[in-house]
């Protein structure tokens, strides 16, 4: 969604940022579009998670659960099916079953969302992409600047954790959560309800991480 001219520089990040980049591309992803046969076997293969050492449980905790459950239906699950349930939540003939979008889960109070984020975007020196067709207030979208901002891009270096923070705080964290939890609250949805499992609690943990910084 967002992007500056791509070029071979990146720069080396910690294997947590690393990771987290990878995650939240990976999410952005699959709320961008509906996964195909060769996502589907990756995320199927990929190397399972450290179960959480927290003698408290947390919101974050379960994300080791939540992507063993996603690993297990990306196996299972027929790249059509994966089609039509997308196209069925969150496109739909007239009205989708569930927004993907910012601007619907904020309220009044919380001002234009749509705006807000193009202001945001500009003041750290980003942009939709021309080809890009979804409004910037995208779950995709965001979760996309979100990686964004973690990795860098190109010649772009990694946000410092206070812009990380403010963006995710006020872009992801005032209404992501509530879109993943009415998806995997729908009875539509099969594939998609392990998917915002785990996405709900990858931001959690995101969120928690925050707080500590």
């Amino acid at each position: 969604m967002t992007s500056e001219a791509t070029v071979a520089l990146r720069y080396p990040l910690p294997p947590e940022d690393q990771a987290r980049a990878e995650f939240y591309a990976l999410i952005a992803r699959l709320f961008a579009d509906a996964p195909d046969a060769s996502l589907l076997a990756a995320i199927a293969a990929a190397p399972a998670l450290a179960p959480s050492t927290h003698t408290d449980a947390g919101p974050g905790d379960g994300l080791a659960e939540s992507w063993a459950a996603l690993r297990a239906a990306s196996a299972a699950m027929d790249p059509e099916a994966a089609r039509d349930e997308y196209q069925a939540l969150f496109v739909g003939v007239g009205r989708s079953e569930v927004s993907l979008y910012a601007s619907h889960y904020l309220g009044p109070q919380s001002g234009r969302p749509l705006a807000e984020i193009r202001a945001t975007l500009a003041r750290l020196g980003l942009a939709r992409r021309p080809e890009s067709s979804e409004f910037e207030d995208h779950l995709a979208a965001v979760l996309e600047t979100m990686r964004m901002l973690v990795a860098g891009n190109g010649e772009r270096r990694p946000a410092v954790i206070a812009d990380q923070r403010a963006f995710f705080e006020r872009h992801v964290a005032a209404w992501a959560p509530e879109c993943c939890t009415a998806i995997a609250s729908n009875s539509v949805a099969n594939y998609y309800r392990r998917v915002a499992q785990f996405a709900n609690r990858f931001l959690a943990l995101e969120r928690d991480s925050f707080a500590m910084e």
